[in-house]
């Protein structure tokens, strides 16, 4: 973990805030995301999630989906006893999405809600302030629409029954970043800041909804220990934020550092 620490201050840049790694264990289905809170960790891929002890990092329960119905799962959330999961057909176009619900107890599929087409590739998607907070993406090649690159990824507000309330572009030097992909992860924190991740660098940007217009503003970047992908608070935990190394299909915990709002 020191080693870690270390080499990642080496490459970030000087006065950049770091994350501290506390806890790194290989689960096979953490090729997309993963949730935890103090007993289980639940390891994300396209179409399998792997339920994992938290003290003997054994797997404990499995889900596995019809790949030809599950194309494309991107994150969860916890929400009570349910993972709540954002999930598309990526890399197929015209882009269509849904939202996916799992029983974590019983480890099955208990709900669907399709978006359909139009606003892009669901990637993520969060409760926050009484609203579904989802992204979609879009992409410059693989996955893309014609017309259409990473610059037009998508941060919308929905209401409990996912009627649209607003829609915010992301800052141009975190799409920069994002290039030319686009946004993997993102979470709401209880200081009011939006973290997201983009494709595969080893950051974290704190974003922040605008006094005015439809772009977000960019408050700090934040160096991990991981490439990028989906992202997720630890239950129960303060600053604690698990993410994916994909290369290696490991869930990472990691603390992040209080910033200045």
């Amino acid at each position: 973990m020191l080693v870690l620490a270390f080499l990642l201050a080496v490459v970030a840049p000087a006065g950049q805030p770091v994350v501290t790694e506390i806890e790194r264990f290989r689960a096979p289905e953490a090729r997309q995301g993963v949730v935890a809170d103090r007993r289980h960790v639940y390891a994300i891929s396209n179409a399998q999630i792997g339920k994992y002890d938290r003290r003997t990092k054994q797997r404990i329960g499995r889900w596995q989906g019809d790949p030809k119905l599950f194309r494309h799962m991107n994150s969860c959330i916890l929400e009570g006893h349910d993972l709540v999961c954002a999930a598309s057909n990526y890399p197929d176009v015209p882009m269509t999405s849904s939202i996916e619900w799992f029983d974590t107890v019983k480890m099955t599929h208990v709900r669907t809600r399709s978006l359909g087409p139009g606003r892009g590739s669901l990637t993520w998607l969060d409760w926050h302030d009484g609203s579904w907070w989802a992204c979609f993406a879009h992409y410059d090649n693989k996955g893309g629409e014609p017309g259409r690159d990473h610059r037009l990824t998508t941060l919308v507000r929905y209401s409990p029954q996912f009627a649209e309330q607003g829609a915010w572009l992301f800052p141009a030097d975190v799409l920069a970043r994002f290039a030319p992909y686009s946004s993997s992860g993102g979470v709401w924190g209880k200081d009011g800041l939006l973290y997201v991740t983009g494709h595969d660098r080893p950051e974290l940007y704190a974003l922040r909804l605008p006094a005015a217009g439809s772009t977000l503003e960019h408050v700090a970047t934040i160096g991990l220990t991981t490439g990028g992908q989906a992202v997720a608070w630890e239950h129960g935990a303060q600053r604690v934020l698990w993410s994916i190394e994909r290369s290696s299909s490991e869930a990472v915990a990691a603390t992040v550092p209080v910033l200045a709002n």
